[in-house]
């Protein structure tokens, strides 16, 4: 029945808004519910496998949407609330995404079919989750202080630099806000910059993904199909504003340490579902 269907879009919303925005993979966690809850909106094999495969990245439209209302005011450099240098400090900041968007965005327009083909497997989401695990964990024990402690601080370099460490959770399992927290971490960024520039640069990487993946959609979208995207993308787009708000209010007096741990133990799960062929 659809209501089923629905159920399942509801949960994936959920496990969506909470995982994009943490340093954990959203991918391995969708890779799991979809293992354990198959998203099945038609009964063609092929083109339910197609919806689905863009429904998993088009649903991040949701969470972007987020990220655009709760730092609306900071990303917006028409405010009337704003001074003439706070406006110009404002496109600075999106010049410095766009900056940053720039690697990854060129890999993944060349590259995106051959990932998808090679790499979007659960052995690989398994290996990518225990590796930067156990980095997420090293790196957290041995960091220096914070060199950059605001966005004002975070130059044009260091962004791009950002930019390249985005390029890997072009592999899955990676996690697209663990790579450029991490990365951003690794550059002398303060856990609050790290996380906020990883959050602004969400927004042209995911919205790029989500256009890409419509783009190359060659089924016609009808009711159902319609009902189950918008449906997933409210959810992520409610929760992922649970999830921003609470893991900036736990890094202020937080690590990453948590979520190192965290992903290796996911990645374990993994594999033990590979070996008992539950995936």
């Amino acid at each position: 029945m659809f209501i089923f269907e629905i159920i399942k879009t509801i949960i994936l919303g959920i496990v969506q808004g909470i995982t994009e925005w943490l340093p954990i993979s959203s991918t391995g966690h969708m890779i799991l519910v979809d293992a354990f809850m198959p998203l099945q909106v038609y009964k063609d094999a092929a083109m339910n496998k197609e919806f689905v495969d863009m429904f998993m990245v088009v649903i991040q439209f949701g969470s972007i949407l987020a990220v655009l209302l709760l730092y609306f005011n900071k990303l917006n450099p028409f405010s009337p609330k704003k001074t003439a240098v706070q406006k110009k400090n404002t496109w600075v900041l999106w010049f410095k995404v766009a900056v940053a968007a720039v690697p990854a965005a060129i890999v993944g327009l060349l590259f995106d079919d051959i990932i998808d083909t090679l790499l979007y497997n659960p052995t690989t989401v398994a290996i990518a989750l225990i590796v930067y695990g156990v980095l997420f964990i090293v790196i957290e024990k041995t960091k220096k202080p914070a060199t950059i402690k605001t966005l004002e601080d975070l130059d044009y370099l260091t962004a791009l630099k950002i930019g390249a460490f985005q390029m890997l959770a072009l592999i899955p399992g990676t996690s697209r806000s663990g790579s450029t927290i991490l990365g951003a971490t690794i550059l002398g960024c303060s856990r609050k910059v790290a996380s906020e520039f990883s959050f602004f640069l969400a927004i042209p990487m995911m919205f790029g993904a989500s256009l890409l993946k419509l783009i190359k959609l060659k089924m016609s979208l009808d009711v159902a199909g319609i009902t189950i995207l918008l449906i997933g993308m409210l959810v992520a787009f409610v929760v992922s504003i649970i999830a921003i708000k609470s893991l900036m209010k736990y890094i202020r007096k937080h690590d990453f340490t948590i979520f190192g741990y965290y992903r290796i133990a996911l990645g374990i799960i993994v594999i033990a579902c590979v070996l008992f062929k539950v995936i």
